[in-house]
């Protein structure tokens, strides 16, 4: 069952940029690409450190720190030396605001 919860206001969050947010004790890091809008988890599974704080690029996310990617759809790796995929949660706006499911997260173990 899904189960959305109000993560921020879609004008919050930059276009091709992340934005971080806490919804239910959870990290997370909100990107909008044109008129997608993601939700994945803000931190690389290489070194802990907040995907919010690095590069948006289509829809990938980069770890500032050692370059590691992220696909945003996905969660998977794309760029070394990350080798586990990031969860990432169902994402939809409604009206004025971005909610996420935090009860289903998806990740690409492949």
């Amino acid at each position: 069952m899904t189960q959305y919860v109000r993560a921020c206001a879609l004008a919050d969050v930059p276009l091709d940029a992340a934005l971080a947010v806490e919804v239910g004790g959870t990290e997370i890091a909100i990107v909008r690409h044109g008129d997608e809008v993601f939700a994945i988890l803000d931190e690389c599974s290489h070194a802990a450190i907040p995907l919010s704080e690095g590069d948006v690029e289509g829809c990938e996310i980069e770890c500032w720190l050692h370059g590691s990617r992220f696909d945003l759809r996905s969660g998977k790796v794309i760029n070394l030396p990350a080798t586990e995929p990031v969860p990432v949660y169902p994402c939809t706006t409604d009206g004025a605001d971005v909610l996420v499911d935090l009860t289903n997260p998806m990740t690409d173990d492949s």
